[in-house]
């Protein structure tokens, strides 16, 4: 019998705002799969590149990245820098041949709970459809 292939999903998510939209997710017991490793930065922007891809070579299947709404960072324009840096980040993506959409920027603000759950659920099928990480590498980086 084969067991379903449940993604590995890393996910930065923005003290302020996101992470506050999963922990209402979670109050108002929303279903999104347990794949979901959350991990609270204190703003988006705080997100460096390099984080996403060691997290992308040691076997996250992929990393999704919630922020406040532009215009709402409590950091004034952290977001945006985020923005910049998920868009490069995910050309250097292209090019190196890698799968550019096992990477997600969402806008998730702290009373957005349900929508929490729904990007989760959405990029799980996204990452499912995507298959497994194959590029995973076991070297300690």
């Amino acid at each position: 019998m084969e067991r379903e292939f449940l993604p590995k999903i890393v996910s930065f998510l923005c003290k302020w705002c996101s992470y506050t939209g999963a922990d209402l997710a979670g109050i108002n017991r929303l279903q999104y799969p347990t794949s979901i490793l959350p991990i609270k930065v204190m703003c988006s922007s705080r997100v460096d590149p390099v984080f996403v891809i060691k997290a992308y070579l040691r076997g996250a299947d992929g990393v999704l990245i919630g922020g406040c709404h532009p215009g709402d960072c409590h950091y004034q324009d952290g977001n945006y820098h985020t923005r910049r840096r998920v868009a490069i980040l995910k050309r250097v993506f292209e090019l190196l041949g890698l799968e550019e959409g096992r990477i997600r920027l969402s806008w998730i603000s702290a009373s957005e709970g349900p929508k929490f759950a729904r990007v989760c659920n959405e990029f799980t099928e996204v990452i499912k459809s995507l298959g497994e990480n194959t590029t995973k590498t076991t070297i300690f980086l």
